[in-house]
């Protein structure tokens, strides 16, 4: 194998690398916009039940009718 092509192989294995690493990226970014609304959702369902609890709406963990 000449010099030139183990470059051309090695340039190809770069940019290769550099697509992986550009899609990772995205990937993490996404995941990281999708954990903060996940965060916020959380926060805002927390602070619903306790103003429900706070309110006096019956108890969260009340038996089921049919026992």
């Amino acid at each position: 194998m000449s010099d030139e092509n183990r470059f051309i192989d090695i340039e190809i294995k770069l940019s290769d690398q550099e697509n992986l690493v550009d899609a990772l990226n995205r990937t993490v970014y996404e995941q990281g916009r999708r954990i903060d609304q996940l965060e916020a959702l959380v926060a805002k369902l927390a602070e619903h039940v306790r103003t429900l609890r706070d309110a006096g709406q019956g108890p969260v963990n009340e038996r089921p009718p049919h026992y």
